[in-house]
């Protein structure tokens, strides 16, 4: 896998928003998934992303061992390994970069649209459904977008906050779902040739800078401010979405 010096840069500024991600600030991912696919062919990108966040899930769950919910876990994997076989048959019949792009881009907006939601909504107080649907739905769209582009956790984020959990157990209760799914999207991801041994070999080279993110996410989940960190990410993350989409 060829890269310019550009492309090297995008995937080592990716691997350590991801490992920021997994251990202390989520929402920082969600700009990794379009970043990737600018720096890297858009099929590829998903292939190479998956391994980053598998190294980057090792981490997370280690610091976070104690701290899931595992009655959520339980509750979404089933919904959400639909999904992820239905995203799989649809990555099937797409066999062109051009074409995923902007599929890519699409869903990062409608997820960043979500997350949008979710905030105003929660901010007026509005009654967030937890009915055994809610899981049943949110799961399925996660499986969907975390195969298709690795791009579910505002799906888990507006799961997550209904369940009205701690802090600590908000972040532990996705570390351990996605270390569990990202393995279950393997086999498909392989299938699919986007996850080879040249995107593991890739991986690998990151895994400096995924600790480095990991050690920065801990040390900072308690400092940065949150909401005003959180609105930078997600009009950056829309604006590499746009250009995924149009350009």
């Amino acid at each position: 896998m060829e890269l310019e010096l550009s492309g090297w840069i995008i995937v080592a500024l990716c691997a350590m928003m991801v490992g920021i991600a997994k251990t202390g600030i989520p929402g920082v991912a969600i700009l990794v998934v379009p970043l990737m696919a600018i720096a890297v062919p858009a099929r590829q990108s998903v292939g190479v992303l998956l391994g980053i966040l598998i190294l980057a899930d090792i981490f997370a769950v280690a610091y976070h061992r104690h701290n899931a919910r595992w009655t959520h876990v339980l509750r979404l994997l089933p919904p959400t390994f639909v999904g992820i076989a239905a995203g799989y048959l649809f990555l099937r019949l797409i066999d062109d970069d051009n074409k995923l792009k902007p599929i890519i881009g699409g869903i990062v907006l409608a997820m960043l649209g979500v997350h949008f939601w979710r905030t105003k909504t929660r901010g007026k107080n509005a009654a967030i459904p937890t009915q055994w649907w809610f899981a049943l739905v949110l799961g399925f769209m996660a499986g969907v977008t975390t195969m298709m582009a690795n791009a579910a956790g505002p799906v888990m984020v507006i799961y997550l906050l209904a369940m009205r959990l701690e802090k600590i157990e908000y972040v532990g209760t996705q570390a351990w779902f996605f270390f569990v799914v990202n393995w279950l999207k393997v086999p498909f991801s392989s299938n699919l040739n986007m996850m080879t041994a040249e995107s593991v070999k890739l991986d690998l080279m990151m895994l400096p800078f995924i600790a480095a993110g990991a050690v920065i996410g801990i040390f900072f989940l308690k400092r940065i401010p949150q909401k005003t960190f959180a609105a930078i990410v997600q009009i950056l993350a829309a604006v590499a979405a746009v250009k995924l989409l149009f350009f």
